[in-house]
């Protein structure tokens, strides 16, 4: 039997990430030389396109993992696991990270494409004193800093809880200031 007609048959013809019936084809996972069921997931060109273009994800079509994460079949567990490394900033699929369990070879092989070290090599964020800030941490303004288009200033010593990253430059993140979400420089900020 084929691997196509067999991945069919596993999965009952549909996408075995996200369940959609139309436009289904075989996808080998990376760094996989052959292309056999044990290395390789029927999805729909959704997905496909998503993998494949950065640009094109869409983090909320991803939300699907939550359920094929548990799948009994390695090469689903393994583009689960990299998808969720992938979105991991969008905060939810840490979570699901937290969850899933992959055995040693399944992990050893989910790594081998680099998805867990991806975001972390980009764009780094560090408060004044050089320690690096992760999305969720609060911190606290070491300065004055007036909020540009408007007459509010931010005063020295204000906590500002749970605050994001901006994923393009790794001088900004955002929190809330009283009731006014702001953009802050990290160099104004000390982590607490």
């Amino acid at each position: 039997m084929s691997v196509q007609k067999t991945l069919e048959e596993r999965s009952s013809s549909t996408c075995e990430l996200c369940t959609e019936t139309d436009n289904l084809s075989v996808y080998k996972i990376p760094p996989s030389l052959n292309e056999t069921v044990d290395n390789s997931l029927l999805i729909c060109k959704t997905c496909l396109e998503q993998i494949e273009d950065a640009d094109k994800v869409d983090a909320n079509h991803w939300r699907c993992l939550n359920d094929s994460m548990w799948s009994e079949h390695q090469a689903v567990q393994i583009m689960a696991w990299r998808m969720l490394n992938r979105l991991r900033s969008e905060g939810w699929p840490q979570d699901l990270l937290d969850m899933i369990y992959l055995d040693e070879d399944a992990l050893t092989l989910a790594k081998a494409t680099g998805e867990d070290e991806e975001e972390e090599a980009s764009v780094v964020h560090r408060d004044v004193n050089g320690v690096v800030l992760k999305a969720g941490d609060s911190v606290v303004l070491i300065k004055d800093l007036k909020v540009k288009g408007s007459s509010m200033v931010a005063k020295q010593g204000t906590a500002v809880r749970r605050i994001s990253l901006d994923h393009d430059n790794e001088e900004y993140i955002e929190g809330r200031v009283g009731s006014q979400q702001i953009v802050i420089i990290t160099k104004y900020v000390k982590k607490i």
